[in-house]
C-alpha cells in the first residue's frame, strides 16, 4: 500500500558524548489504517539501519572522512568564571558549509541535549556549524565573513577584550580554550609583530588598569582581535588522543566600526603515539594538587588526630578515673575496705557524706530533650543525610577508574549528588525520627492528647521540618543566585525544564523516602530494653520533673560561648589546606582530581569534630551546665563559620572576581557550603558528644 512520508532529521546525543547521533525519523502518515503493519515494519527496519550506521561512535572512534562535531560552549570574562554567556552573544560569524547552509535549517541552530548535570554545571552546547572529518594526513581550512560590524557590534568585542573573555569549545568531548583578543599599543600595528607571552600581556594590562589609562580613540593602547585559529588534532589509530587550539598573534585585526573580520579556522591532524585512556591526563594539575605541600599537610593533620585522640584519652581516663572513685566507691564499716577520702579529722567519709560535684550533678537533667526539639532532630536526620551523601559521591569519584573519571564526563559529579540525595533520605528520616523518639513520647496516647488540645502531633512537626529542611535552604539561595543570573542573561542559569525535572525527583523519590524513614525511626526499638514508651526507659538516669538551675559564676572554659569558638579552629585548622584546593578547583578553571586526598581529609575531619566536640562538652558538664545538645552541635558547626571567613579571605585576596554577578554567586555557593558543612560538622560532633555521655552516666551509681 502507498505511503506518505514527511522526512525530518533530528539528533539525539547520548549524554555523555559530544557527538550525536544522527536518526532519520520518519513521520509516516498511513493512507489506510490496514497498514499499521507496514509501518512498524519500516519503523524497525529504519532503527536497524541507523544503529549499524552508528555502531561504534560511543566509543570515540572514528572512520576515515567521518564527521567529528566542534561543540561552541561559553565565552566570558576570564576573572569571573560564573559570568559565561552563549558562545554567540559576540557578533562570530558560522562557517557556509554544509551544517549551515543558512540561518533557517543548518545545524548551526542546534542545541546538544544535555542532562540535569551539564545544565547544573553551566553548559549550553551549541553547533559550531563547522564540518570538520577525520582526514588523516590532510588539512582543512574553514573560513567566514561578518558583515560590517556595528557601533553595538565593535563594542560588545571591544569590551571583551578588555575584559579579557575566552571562549570554549568541546572537540571529542575534549575540552578547548582560546582568548577573545588582545589589548596592545596601536603602534605595534604598523611593524606587524605581536609576539608576547600570556603572562607579560597580562601584567602589562594590569599596570594599565591600575593608572586608570582610558581605553579610548585618544589612548595609544587598542583591542584587537584574533581571527585566525589553529586546531591541532593528534590521533592515534582511529582516536583522538589530543586536541589543542591555538589563536595566531600575527591574525590579531583592530576592532573598529565598519571593518568586515574574516574568522580562519585551520584544521590539521598529527599521529601520536599516546594511549587514548590517558588522553584527560593533561588537563590535570598533578604539579599543584600532589605538590609536597598537599601531602605534608595531610600528614600533619594525621599526626594532628594522634595527638588529640592520645591527649582526650590521657585527660579523660585520668580525671574520669578519680570522679569514679570520689562518685561510686562505697566506704565499706564492716570490712574497712572502700575508699581512702578523708575529713579535716583524718576519718574516712561515708558515702552519703561526701560532697557533690561537677558532671555527676547534672544526672538528673542531662537527658532531658534539647530545646526546640522537633527542630533539632531535623537538623540531626539532615546532618546525617549530607554525611551520607558526602561520604558516597566521595566513593564514587575514588571509584572513578572501575565507572569512568568523573572529571572527564560533563556534570557527573552533579548527577550523582542528586542521585545520592535522593537516595539518603530515608537516613535523614530514620535518624531524625529515632532522636525524636528517644526524647519525647510517640505513643499513640501522646498523640491523641496532643490532638485533642487542638495542636498538631510534634512527630509531625517533625517529619515536615525534616523533609523541608535542607531543599528550602538550597532553594532558596539558588533561587537569590538564579534570578542574578537570568537577569544577566547567563547560561549559568538553571532552565525551568530542569528545576521541573529536580521539583519531581524530590516529591516522587526523596520526600517519600524521608516520611517511610521517619516512620521506620518512630517504630525503632530503643535502649537496652527495648523500650517504646517515655524518654526515661532510653537513658541509664532518670529525667528530674524540674530543670536544675545552670550556674552563672563559671570561668570561661566552662563556658559554651568560649569553648565552641576554639573547637571549630582546631578543627577548621585540620583542614584548611584542603579548603584551599577546593575552591580553586571551584572558581579557577582547574579539574579537582585527588579523591582519595578527599577521602582521607574527610576521616581526619570527622576524628577531630568528634575529639573537640567531647572536651566542649566535658568542659561544660563539669561547670554543671546540663545544655550540652546545643553545645556539642555548635561545637562541631562552628568550623563551617571559620571556612565562610576563609572564603571571604580567598575571594579578596586570592582571585580577580568582580561585579554584582560574580559576587553572588561566589557568596551564595560559599553560603550553601558553609551551612551544608555546618549541618554536617555539627551532627558528627552531637553523636560523638551522645556516645561520651551516655558512657560517662552509664558507669556512674546514683541513688
Amino acid at each position: 500500500m502507498p505511503v506518505q512520508c514527511d522526512a525530518s532529521v533530528f539528533v539525539f546525543a547520548d549524554a555523555n558524548q559530544p557527538r550525536p547521533h544522527n536518526l532519520v525519523f520518519f513521520d509516516l502518515q498511513p493512507t489506510d489504517k490496514s497498514d499499521t503493519m507496514e509501518k512498524m515494519r519500516v519503523l524497525v527496519l529504519l532503527g536497524l539501519a541507523a544503529a549499524t550506521v552508528n555502531a561504534g561512535t560511543a566509543d570515540h572512534r572514528y572512520k576515515q572522512s567521518e564527521h567529528i562535531e566542534l561543540w561552541v560552549n561559553k565565552v566570558g570574562p576570564y576573572a569571573n568564571p560564573q559570568e559565561a554567556y552563549e558562545y554567540y552573544t559576540l557578533p562570530y560569524c558560522a562557517p557556509k558549509t554544509k551544517h549551515h547552509p543558512d540561518e533557517e535549517e543548518g545545524r548551526f541552530n542546534e542545541w546538544k541535549i544535555q542532562n540535569i548535570g551539564e545544565y547544573l554545571g553551566g553548559h549550553a552546547l551549541r553547533h559550531s556549524g563547522h564540518d570538520i572529518t577525520f582526514d588523516v594526513g590532510a588539512a582543512k581550512t574553514e573560513m567566514c565573513n561578518t558583515n560590517p560590524l556595528t557601533n553595538e557590534e565593535t563594542i560588545k568585542f571591544q569590551k571583551a577584550v578588555r575584559d579579557r573573555w575566552f571562549y570554549q569549545m568541546y572537540f571529542d568531548d575534549l575540552p578547548v580554550w582560546g582568548m577573545v583578543g588582545e589589548v596592545l599599543p596601536a603602534s605595534k600595528s604598523a611593524e606587524g609583530d605581536f609576539a608576547f607571552s600570556e603572562k607579560d600581556d597580562r601584567d602589562r594590562l594590569d599596570v594599565l588598569l591600575e593608572q586608570d589609562s582610558p581605553l579610548s580613540e585618544q589612548s595609544d593602547w587598542k583591542e584587537y582581535i584574533y581571527t585566525r585559529r589553529n586546531l591541532v588534532i593528534s590521533y592515534n589509530k582511529d582516536q583522538i588522543v589530543k586536541v589543542d587550539l591555538t589563536s595566531d598573534p600575527k591574525s590579531l585585526q583592530l576592532l573598529k566600526p565598519g571593518a568586515t573580520i574574516t574568522f580562519i579556522l585551520e584544521v590539521t591532524f598529527e599521529a601520536t603515539d599516546e594511549e587514548f585512556h590517558s588522553r584527560f591526563d593533561r588537563y590535570l594539575d598533578h604539579e599543584f594538587y600532589k605538590h609536597p605541600i598537599h601531602w605534608f599537610s595531610v600528614f600533619n593533620s594525621f599526626m594532628m588526630v594522634l595527638f588529640l585522640i592520645g591527649l582526650v584519652a590521657l585527660i579523660l581516663l585520668r580525671t574520669l578515673k578519680k570522679d569514679y572513685a570520689r562518685y561510686g566507691i562505697v566506704y565499706d564499716l564492716e570490712d574497712g575496705a572502700g575508699d581512702k577520702d578523708v575529713d579535716e579529722d583524718g576519718k574516712p567519709l561515708l558515702a552519703g557524706e561526701k560532697e557533690d560535684s561537677g558532671w555527676k550533678q547534672v544526672h538528673g537533667d542531662v537527658f532531658r530533650a534539647p530545646q526546640f526539639l522537633p527542630f533539632f532532630a531535623a537538623m540531626i536526620g539532615s546532618g546525617w543525610q549530607l554525611m551520607i551523601l558526602t561520604l558516597g559521591v566521595i566513593l564514587f569519584a575514588v571509584l572513578g577508574p572501575l565507572h569512568g573519571e568523573v572529571h572527564e564526563e560533563r556534570g557527573e559529579v552533579f548527577q550523582a549528588i542528586i542521585f545520592f540525595y535522593s537516595l539518603s533520605s530515608i537516613v535523614s528520616g530514620y535518624m531524625s525520627g529515632k532522636f525524636f523518639k528517644m526524647y519525647y513520647p510517640t505513643s499513640t496516647a501522646a498523640r491523641q492528647s496532643t490532638s485533642a488540645k487542638g495542636g498538631t502531633p510534634q512527630w509531625q512537626i517533625t517529619t515536615a521540618l525534616t523533609v523541608f529542611l535542607t531543599p528550602t535552604i538550597n532553594a532558596g539561595i539558588l533561587s537569590i543566585v538564579n534570578a542574578v543570573s537570568l537577569s544577566y542573561g547567563t547560561i549559568n542559569t538553571i532552565p525551568f525544564l530542569v528545576i521541573l525535572k529536580l521539583f519531581f525527583i524530590w516529591v516522587f523519590i526523596s520526600v517519600p523516602l524521608c516520611v517511610a524513614g521517619t516512620l521506620m525511626g518512630r517504630h525503632a526499638r530503643l535502649g537496652a530494653a527495648g523500650g517504646t514508651g517515655g524518654a526515661t526507659e532510653n537513658f541509664p538516669c532518670r529525667v528530674n520533673a524540674i530543670p536544675r538551675p545552670i550556674p552563672e559564676e563559671v570561668p570561661w572554659y566552662g563556658r559554651p560561648v568560649g569553648l565552641i569558638p576554639l573547637a571549630g579552629m582546631l578543627s577548621f585548622g585540620s583542614i584548611f589546606i584542603e579548603v584551599y584546593y577546593i575552591l580553586t578547583s571551584l572558581w579557577n578553571y582547574k579539574f579537582y582530581h585527588v579523591y582519595g586526598f578527599l577521602l582521607g581529609v574527610y576521616s581526619i575531619l570527622t576524628l577531630v569534630v568528634g575529639m573537640t566536640s567531647i572536651i566542649v562538652v566535658y568542659f561544660s558538664l563539669n561547670a554543671e551546665n546540663h545544655l550540652w545538645q546545643w553545645t556539642a552541635f555548635g561545637s562541631g558547626a562552628s568550623t563551617a563559620g571559620y571556612v565562610f571567613l576563609y572564603g571571604i579571605y580567598y575571594f579578596l585576596f586570592k582571585t580577580q572576581m568582580h561585579g554584582f554577578l560574580q559576587i553572588t554567586f561566589y557568596f551564595g555557593y560559599m553560603s550553601l557550603i558553609a551551612l551544608h558543612l555546618g549541618m554536617l560538622c555539627g551532627t558528627l560532633g552531637h553523636f560523638a558528644a551522645g556516645r561520651f555521655v551516655r558512657a560517662i552516666f552509664q558507669n556512674v551509681k546514683v541513688d
